[in-house]
């Protein structure tokens, strides 16, 4: 067993373990690396580091702390330990677990989240041995397509006056690469900031979120606005792309601002995207939600999605004891 740090040339074999140990949420090495390429680029300059355990000149297992540029801390850091199904119960897990301790030990980290799934008990076990405990629930809701009847919606679909619809692209179309970006951007920052998470929301940068454009994934003609006349973004939902699977679609961020809620915009929006959807061939739309967003799950739920086995985040100390 050889346990070193991770290089640029072990993004394939990086890609190739998660698609093995999550497979719906595989990934490819180009999108890690991409990935990776824009967390260290932030001007935050948040910490990244990985390690992997070798057998036989094989990655079996690999480890990864980073901090979270939209919730910062510098003593806050998010854990992920993978462990080929093949080499479990050799010490892979033991191995990579000493290395993160001692990399963050020097570090002074304060508080950990990690996590894994409801339907693993292998992995809670292993982090309730590291002392890591349960604060919040997410899971995948799942919507196909083949089930889902549009003529259903027909009304839901349509936004009320005096709001109209516009994709990202049609925006840019109109006003320009720049406002467009921007009008974007401020929807998501006011949004952003109701949305359930482990720790507390530190702002985002123009800059960054600037990048988004160049992620492969990203559809400017899924991002869809309900757009005030005077041209306000009130709300919106995003639709990207999967990073392995063509038949898979994933809702991004959906939501209104506060000024503009309870007006059916978000559940009209994403009408729009589950048509763009369909129009793709897609086989089914995936979303990630937590247990304690109400409003955003009956939504769903209304709409046909079905929840997949919950992640459970999990966490070890806390920023908030000094």
């Amino acid at each position: 067993m050889n346990v070193r740090e991770a290089t640029d040339a072990d993004y394939p074999a990086l890609a190739d373990l998660q698609g093995t140990v999550w497979p719906d949420h595989g990934t490819t090495g180009d999108l890690l690396a991409h990935e990776d390429r824009e967390l260290r680029d932030h001007p935050r300059g948040p910490h990244l580091w990985r390690v992997v355990v070798e057998e036989d000149g094989r990655v079996v297992g690999t480890a990864s702390a980073l901090q979270y540029p939209g919730m910062f801390h510098p003593d806050r850091y998010h854990v992920d330990l993978l462990v080929h199904p093949e080499a479990q119960g050799r010490g892979v897990g033991r191995a990579l677990a000493g290395a993160m301790d001692a990399h963050l030990g020097e570090r002074g980290a304060r508080e950990l989240l990690s996590g894994t799934q409801e339907d693993c008990p292998r992995g809670l076990a292993f982090l309730a041995r590291q002392g890591f405990a349960e604060v919040m629930r997410f899971f995948d809701n799942v919507l196909e397509l083949g089930e889902f009847d549009p003529s259903a919606w027909e009304d839901a679909a349509r936004l009320p006056a005096p709001y109209r619809q516009a994709t990202l692209a049609e925006v840019i179309a109109e006003v320009g690469e720049e406002p467009a970006w921007h009008a974007y951007f401020d929807a998501v920052v006011e949004i952003r900031e109701d949305v359930p998470r482990t720790g507390e929301a530190t702002p985002i940068v123009f800059e960054h979120f600037r990048k988004r454009g160049d992620d492969p994934r990203f559809l400017p003609q899924g991002v869809f606005f309900a757009l005030t006349p005077g041209g306000e973004v009130a709300a919106m939902t995003e639709l990207y792309t999967d990073a392995v699977d063509p038949a898979k679609l994933h809702t991004g961020l959906t939501g209104a601002r506060r000024a503009h809620r309870r007006k059916g915009l978000a559940l009209a929006l994403k009408l729009a995207a589950l048509g763009v959807a369909r129009e793709r061939g897609a086989a089914s739309v995936w979303t990630g939600n937590a247990t304690t967003n109400a409003p955003m799950l009956a939504l769903n739920t209304r709409l046909g999605f079905r929840p997949r086995p919950a992640w459970i985040e999990m966490r070890r100390g806390t920023v908030e004891d000094a």
